[in-house]
């Protein structure tokens, strides 16, 4: 007689990467909303002014996204699972705010 090994592996290896993925994309699009909308720039921006936030939103989006992750993981194990969601969209949307401030500031965020 042979035993089965019948173990299942609950999280993904990448599960954590995905939040992260969805945060920054989000964050991508909420920069080139703003970037994009711009119809005349100032001169004193320079000439390159739209690299500064489409680097740092995405990074502010991203940093949300791995606080959400973490957020999951305590909600696994044993963490409650609204306030975990709840918490992690929370603070996903403030860092995404302070995000578009940081990216924007001294062009568009005067």
């Amino acid at each position: 007689m042979t035993q089965k090994n019948t173990t299942t592996q609950t999280n993904p290896p990448l599960a954590p990467v995905k939040p992260v993925v969805v945060g920054a994309v989000i964050a991508l699009l909420v920069a080139l909303f703003f970037v994009v909308g711009a119809d005349a720039p100032s001169p004193a921006w320079g000439k390159y002014w739209m690299v500064r936030p489409l680097i740092i939103i995405p990074l502010a989006g991203a940093a949300g996204g791995a606080f959400y992750a973490f957020m999951m993981y305590q909600s696994a194990r044993g963490f409650n699972r609204v306030l975990a969601v709840l918490l992690g969209i929370g603070v996903y949307l403030v860092g995404l705010w302070l995000g578009v401030v940081l990216g924007l500031d001294g062009t568009m965020w005067d």
